[in-house]
């Protein structure tokens, strides 16, 4: 193993010097640092094991940390690598790669520096070759909720493909053709194979996918909201809609409750779960199903076992889903309306046909 002493004499600095900026100490300048990093990332240099903290494991964001547009699928995620890395005992430390990597640090320095044994990366599309490279490194790591071909990546995920699919299907099935999405705004493969999904099931049935009432927004639940008071006043409105997001699900019915909007009378809705939330509102919700909690489990669990030569050096796994009809879901009405943002509700018929507004009002219906 490379020595402290061999980094100060090529970098021209003291040992303390190199000691300092390996461990990230604020009295030393930035380009003292830089110099001293280069050098040790040129040699190859990792700190000793036993000036390590072997009880941490890192949850990784390459790019920004955890935001609240992420989703509720964060929160079950962590509450599964938490128990996951209680069966051997290792501790937890959420790590922003972007705010703290220094430039001239490889991945296995970094995490070294921050007393990391090994690591479990949250990607997304931009970030995936970051991943890549921590796993070309050799440092232990494993992906959570994305795939790669790179054999060298470990990783454990779901492939909701097929069953947004079926949902998809159900829909059709039950003589619904206006079909809207409502898609994560994050770009992850787990949210493009629920919009593929959605683009093919229409598209295999013989109806053209209408990019009009294809949406994407933040998983939230003002994001779905936002979606049910746009869609509900389109003169054609959809009779059903698809969420790729647990939040936005919820949002989205608690907002038909506001305007009045029958689920699944006046639209029926298909949700996503990464838990239980299906089941805590009214009507029960029919949905696509994965277990983020077990995804955490699974990565936390797997990589302590490894680090501890309990399990096989390389785990890439992939777990199904499941969809589940519930109550959110019937044949389309005879009787269509849209909901404009205030809440009246208007009949939806042929055309230049004059019908009485709830109100009293009179209103000329425009075209279906």
């Amino acid at each position: 193993m490379t020595s402290v002493r061999k980094i100060a004499k090529k970098a021209g600095v003291s040992v303390a010097t190199v000691s300092r900026a390996l461990n990230n100490h604020a009295s030393v300048g930035a380009e003292t640092r830089e110099r001293v990093l280069a050098v040790a990332s040129s040699v190859g240099y990792s700190p000793p094991a036993s000036r390590r903290i072997t009880t941490a494991i890192g949850l990784a964001y390459p790019a920004e940390p955890v935001r609240p547009d992420y989703g509720a699928f964060e929160s079950a995620l962590l509450t599964g690598i938490l128990r996951g890395l209680n069966e051997l005992r290792y501790d937890l430390k959420i790590v922003a790669m972007q705010r703290d990597k220094l430039p001239n640090e490889s991945y296995t320095q970094f995490f070294a520096r921050k007393g990391i044994r090994g690591v479990i990366l949250r990607s997304f599309s931009g970030t995936r070759p970051i991943c890549e490279a921590i796993a070309e490194e050799g440092f232990p790591s494993i992906v959570v909720a994305d795939r790669f071909d790179n054999p060298r990546v470990n990783y454990v995920c779901t492939d909701s493909k097929d069953d947004s699919r079926r949902a998809l299907q159900h829909l059709i099935s039950l003589g619904h053709s206006r079909i809207a999405l409502a898609v994560h705004r994050i770009p992850d493969t787990d949210h493009e194979d629920r919009r593929r999904a959605y683009i093919e099931a229409l598209s295999d049935n013989g109806v053209e996918p209408d990019p009009n009432l294809m949406f994407e927004i933040y998983a939230s639940t003002e994001g779905g909201a936002a979606v049910v008071t746009q869609i509900a006043s389109l003169s054609a409105p959809p009779t059903a809609i698809f969420f790729t997001d647990p939040l936005a699900s919820v949002g989205a019915m608690r907002r038909c409750q506001e305007l009045g909007i029958r689920v699944p009378q006046d639209l029926s809705i298909i949700g996503f779960d990464d838990s239980d939330i299906r089941h805590h509102v009214f009507p029960s919700m029919t949905a696509v199903c994965q277990d983020a909690n077990m995804l955490g489990y699974e990565s936390a669990r797997w990589l302590t076992a490894m680090l501890a030569g309990q399990a096989h050096a390389q785990l890439r796994k992939v777990y199904p889903t499941m969809f589940e009809i519930n109550k959110t879901t019937t044949p389309p009405s005879d009787a269509p309306v849209r909901v404009l943002p205030d809440g009246t509700r208007v009949a939806v018929v042929a055309p230049a046909v004059v019908q009485a507004g709830i109100n009293g009002a009179t209103v000329k219906q425009e075209e279906a």
